[in-house]
């Protein structure tokens, strides 16, 4: 299945010169969304992975359903301050300034082998911080897995080390 079919292209969107891909499209449609969990599924499948975690919020959405599909649990990444209970958190520069995530300490337990799911690998920049909070809690990071990669960006470059896999690429 192609799913760039199902995936809309907004011009100049959030700003001039964006081509911004809009997935809610292609969440619409209940067959093809199960379509893409079940061929993420099938990209790691093979690997002994304990844990699914997902950057909020688009993380969640493909995370969590991939997690119910292996069998294995879901730790949501949140920004700062959306967590309760004590949080553990890691910075990261956006365009126009600084943001910060959160993880529950005591989300993942140290050796625990976590893969990370996102809708989307840009930068890389929030995939990298999200590697740095399953780190801090002694994490072992078995890939990272992505509906789409925009390759022109690059986002590869930031997340060296580890296993980065995408279901559909725009070049």
């Amino acid at each position: 299945m192609n799913f760039k079919d199902y995936i809309r292209v907004i011009p100049d969107f959030p700003q001039p010169g964006i081509m911004f891909k809009d997935i809610t499209t292609l969440l619409k449609d209940g067959a093809v969304f199960k379509q893409v969990i079940d061929d993420m599924k099938a990209k790691v499948q093979h690997q002994s992975i304990d844990l699914v975690a997902g950057p909020e919020a688009r993380g969640f959405v493909f995370g969590a359903p991939l997690a119910a599909a292996l069998g294995v649990g879901f730790v949501p990444i949140r920004k700062s301050g959306k967590l309760p209970g004590k949080t553990i958190e890691a910075g990261y520069n956006l365009e126009y300034g600084e943001d910060k995530l959160a993880m529950h300490e005591d989300a993942i337990a140290s050796g625990q082998n976590v893969l990370i799911v996102d809708d989307l690998l840009a930068t890389g920049g929030t995939i990298a911080t999200t590697a740095d909070l399953i780190g801090k809690v002694g994490g072992n990071i078995v890939g990272a897995l992505f509906l789409i990669e925009l390759t022109y960006l690059n986002g590869r470059e930031k997340l060296a080390g580890i296993d980065v896999q995408s279901l559909i690429q725009y070049n």
